[in-house]
């Protein structure tokens, strides 16, 4: 009796487990089919708030449950579920032109980068060694060594190899940080079993599956996400500096300046169109500016100090047309005529005031505000680049724009403006003391922003440097570019900010997921990409589906004619090995990918080949006239010998494949040896419990394995 229980839950048990196991597989989806409905109306909401709670009212309701699915489910691989392969490099020529001192960087140094990064992009030897090359062919030759420009801290005996050798390390630091950085990144996006791994020196392969937002993977990747809190520095010295550089380029372009004492002309006489002015916490107005070539130009009245200024004989406008006027500004000024310029002071109640450069000096208190047009800003920055206008900035002061353009439609202009600030090049506080982030709907903007939490150590220095700057504006900066530049009114504690500027909810939460993963040591970009479209996928899974229930279809056939009733035992066998398979990966957590379906195809042949194994020696034994239970006995010990051989040596062939291969090849690999450890167990256990459960009624017991009657 205890026998027969025995035999029977060798059976039953298999079967419980895969309805255990793949219970959530089906319910995820199902889930998921309920997600896209949620998803479907929070896109047809009229607002983000309401965006917001139908998203949140799906996960009160099923959020645990999708989740806890998800995790157990049985995943499909890229080649079925469709996405992307995505090819990303390092960009380690960056990484050292960081890692150098910035006031050692010359000519030479940028040259010596520059070769690097040009022999880098067709080679696959490590950047360090290729820059180590050009350095001694460059720089070498002119008397500059790498000590000159890399500063090894408390190292007192720093040597060239020294330092080639820190290079390596931090390149090698680097690949495994973003490496790393990115794994966490995908995770929280919610890409399925990612397959993420390194190739070459400095080369990050990912295989992403269901992934459907290309644009939105491009951002999540590529984005370095340095946080940096930088004082506003847009001041007097800022403005007077790019008067300096109108000056320099007038000159060099043959144009006298315009004399500082000339009187300010109307505005109205050299302009064309209005710029909108940028929006900071008081009332603003607006102002005019000129459109030479699409590029904005200001001239206006500035100040109070200038407002009773005599007219002078030198006035160059005096006379001019307003077309002749406009042109001898934009000849005159060709660095500000590119964008508008705005002051606002203390003693004018918020009321923002536009800026001339044709005057000989700027109010030294208040706030100046830098707006440019979208067409312009290209021009800008590439002028910006210039070592000689670089060099006229103040010390410890650096340009950065707005992340996101904003769209102004009037009657005089229409197009997409950027502000610009002045920022302080040294942070006061940089993203690693982020611990959190969230994205939520900001109550008095109805718009969406990010708020941020910061650690113990992170909330003492924001107090402190909120604290310090009571009045002054704080630029939060990421990757470059200014998100928001709030006014500091009080001291913060707790460790709170937040960014604002974002568009919905989508670039929220990828904003969100990046933060919280951690900023990149060095950028990455992505060399190589390729989609595998839906219906690709979808033919994928029909075709394997259809060649796994064909070839299974054939051997249930084959089995039932050649062996009779032991064959219809070997067919169930055969789909309980298949139902164990896919617990086995379920359980696992693995995924299922169209190599994987090829190891499945091949155990299911590798099944059938032990169950005939096994039937030919029982035959062979019930000819030489044995009893039938005494010939099953005698059939599965003979084949037991060559059943393991077959199976063990496929099995070690399967690990090296794991273990060597990659990607698709080791999901056929795992497949392949779940398939083995399964047969081997199905063939040998729940075959013959299936036949003996059969035979344990009667004295007599009969059973056909195909033998002829007269055996």
């Amino acid at each position: 009796m205890k026998s027969k229980i025995g035999k029977i839950a060798l059976i039953v048990i298999p079967i419980i487990a895969a309805i255990f196991a793949l219970y959530p597989s089906y319910n995820y989806s199902q889930l998921e089919s309920k997600r896209a409905e949620y998803l479907q109306r929070a896109s047809q909401a009229a607002n983000p708030a309401d965006s917001l709670a139908i998203m949140n009212e799906f996960k009160k309701n099923y959020g645990q449950e999708y989740q806890s699915a998800k995790e157990n489910s049985l995943q499909l691989g890229l080649d079925l579920k469709g996405g992307m392969y995505v090819t990303m490099e390092v960009d380690v020529v960056k990484l050292l032109r960081e890692t150098a001192q910035k006031e050692a960087i010359d000519e030479t140094f940028d040259r010596v980068l520059e070769a690097t990064e040009k022999e880098s992009q067709t080679s696959d030897e490590s950047v360090v060694d290729i820059f180590a090359r050009k350095f001694n062919e460059i720089a070498k030759p002119e008397g500059k060594s790498l000590i000159s420009y890399f500063d090894l801290g408390d190292i007192s005996n720093a040597t060239e190899e020294g330092i080639l050798e820190e290079l390596t390390n931090n390149a090698d630091g680097a690949i495994n940080q973003a490496q790393e950085v990115i794994r966490q990144r995908i995770d929280k996006y919610g890409v399925s079993e990612p397959n993420i791994q390194k190739q070459g020196s400095r080369r990050i392969l990912l295989e992403l599956p269901g992934v459907t937002d290309e644009s939105q993977i491009r951002s999540l990747l590529e984005t370095t996400a340095r946080l940096e809190f930088k004082l506003v520095r847009s001041n007097a010295a800022l403005v007077q500096s790019f008067q300096k550089i109108d000056n320099m380029l007038a000159e060099k372009q043959g144009n006298k300046p315009i004399s500082a004492n000339a009187t300010q002309t109307d505005s109205a006489k050299v302009t064309e169109q209005e710029v909108p002015a940028p929006s900071p916490s008081t009332e603003i107005s607006s102002t005019e500016a000129a459109d030479e070539n699409k590029d904005v130009v200001e001239v206006a009245d500035t100040n109070d100090t200038q407002e009773e200024t005599k007219k002078d004989t030198t006035n160059p406008y005096e006379g001019l047309s307003e077309t002749d006027a406009q042109n001898l500004y934009a000849s005159k000024h060709p660095f500000t005529r590119m964008f508008a310029t705005f002051w606002v002071g203390d003693n004018k109640n918020g009321q923002m005031q536009p800026v001339s450069y044709d005057i000989s000096s700027f109010p030294q208190q208040g706030n100046y505000y830098f707006r440019i047009h979208e067409d312009s800003l290209a021009k800008l920055k590439i002028m910006l680049t210039d070592p000689k206008i670089k060099s006229l900035l103040p010390f410890d002061t650096e340009l950065a724009f707005q992340a996101k353009s904003e769209a102004t439609e009037s009657e005089k202009i229409t197009g997409q403006f950027l502000d610009f600030y002045g920022l302080k090049s040294e942070p006061e506080l940089t993203g690693d003391v982020i611990i959190d982030a969230g994205k939520n709907v900001d109550p008095t903007t109805n718009s969406w922003v990010v708020n941020m939490s910061m650690n113990s150590d992170g909330s003492e220095k924001w107090a402190s440097i909120t604290g310090a700057n009571v009045g002054k504006r704080i630029a939060i900066v990421l990757d470059g570019n200014v998100y928001s530049a709030p006014n500091v009114n009080s001291k913060i504690s707790g460790g709170s900010s937040q960014i604002s500027g974002m568009a919905n909810a989508k670039e929220a939460s990828l904003l969100e997921i990046v933060l919280k993963a951690g900023a990149l040591k060095a950028p990455v970009k992505i060399i190589e990409e390729k989609v595998v479209g839906a219906s690709l996928g979808d033919d994928s899974i029909a075709s394997g589906i259809n060649s796994t229930l064909f070839a299974f279809g054939l051997v249930v056939l084959f089995m039932m004619l050649y062996y009779s009733r032991a064959g219809l035992v070997a067919d169930i066998s055969l789909l309980i090995n298949i139902l164990v398979i896919f617990t086995i990966l379920a359980s696992l957590g693995g995924t299922l990918s169209l190599p994987g379906i090829a190891g499945i195809v091949l155990t299911l042949g590798m099944a059938v080949d032990a169950n005939i194994l096994i039937f030919e020696r029982v035959r062979e034994e019930l000819n030489k006239g044995r009893s039938i239970r005494s010939a099953i006995d005698e059939g599965f010990s003979k084949a037991m010998s060559a059943i393991f051989d077959s199976n063990i040596t496929t099995f070690m062939t399967g690990l090296i494949l794991y273990y060597v291969g990659t990607g698709l090849i080791r999901g056929f690999a795992l497949t392949l040896m779940i398939g083995i450890l399964s047969t081997l167990f199905t063939a040998i256990m729940v075959s013959r419990s299936l036949i003996e459960l059969q035979l344990s009624d009667g004295k007599n017991p009969s059973f056909s394995f195909g033998q002829s009657k007269n055996s």
